[in-house]
């Protein structure tokens, strides 16, 4: 059965969606996007994740203010019309069609930006098995220095996740003068000592909205937490690690270049994490 999808106003198969080649967003990867998860047929973090679309719409000078109400029913219209229980609801906005391809781009509302949205299905993250985690390998991040701002330019780390898959990893964490700053589509994390470690936000990592709601969550029942860059031999040396976004929650990371962090399986602490950061957002998802 086709999806039903959302362009500019419509919506429509997914199989009649067309998008103009002299789109911005395809010709210059000038787009951002956005991923709101939804378990029971609602959303988790939808406030959180309009405030990143508009800042990083500004950070770009794309000339769109989303306004919360229509956004809130397209995303809803399109979690009724695709019956999605479990999954996430993606956007993205692009600076638009201008007519043809140049290096420069109209400034202010002289084009319309383009609005895309579409749904994917996943399991339900309560009754996901995470007796194996992830294991990861690591690369140099080649990225460029603007990762807090959500962009579709993802192809360095497509080819950090495909190459990680080709070679039996699940994901890659990146390395950038001697520290590890995040992984492909996730934010990074180690545990040592009972202490949450966690890179600082900085242009260097994309301020995840998980990562926000996890460590607030952490804080209300007393977990340390140290927001400073760590190196892959404390990573190695940690007792626990995991990551966090939108799509994997909170994913616990057994082992990193082959070499086992802690006991191998997924930590106490991790999993403790996960249950709490799915229970308190099930409370309030909309």
């Amino acid at each position: 059965m086709s999806r039903t999808v959302y362009i500019n106003g419509s919506y429509l198969p997914e199989e009649d969606a067309k998008v103009s080649i002299f789109d911005r967003g395809f010709l210059m990867a000038d787009a951002i996007y956005e991923v709101t998860a939804v378990i029971d047929g609602k959303m988790i973090e939808f406030d959180g994740h309009l405030e990143r679309m508009r800042r990083s719409l500004r950070e770009l000078d794309i000339a769109y203010d989303p306004n919360k109400e229509e956004m809130l029913a397209i995303h809803r219209e399109l979690i009724a019309r695709n019956h999605l229980v479990h999954g996430g609801v993606y956007i993205q906005i692009t600076r638009g069609n201008p007519g043809d391809r140049d290096f420069l781009y109209a400034e202010g509302e002289s084009i319309p930006p383009t609005i895309v949205l579409f749904t994917q299905e996943r399991p339900d993250p309560r009754h996901s098995k995470l007796d194996k985690g992830w294991a990861v390998m690591t690369m140099e991040d080649l990225r460029w220095k603007r990762r807090d701002i959500k962009t579709v330019q993802l192809l360095y780390p497509s080819i950090a996740k495909t190459t990680a898959k080709r070679l039996g990893f699940d994901d890659t964490w990146m390395i950038e003068d001697g520290t590890i700053t995040e992984g492909t589509s996730n934010n990074a994390y180690i545990i040592k000592d009972g202490v949450i470690i966690t890179r600082h936000l900085s242009n260097d990592i994309l301020h995840g909205i998980t990562r926000a709601s996890l460590l607030k969550y952490a804080q209300s029942r007393q977990m340390k937490i140290e927001e400073r860059p760590f190196t892959l031999d404390e990573a190695l040396a940690a007792e626990e690690a995991f990551v966090t976004s939108a799509s994997t929650y909170v994913m616990p990371v057994v082992s990193i270049d082959g070499q086992d962090i802690g006991t191998g399986k997924p930590g106490e602490h991790t999993l403790a994490l996960r249950q709490m950061y799915i229970e308190e957002s099930v409370k309030v998802a909309i």
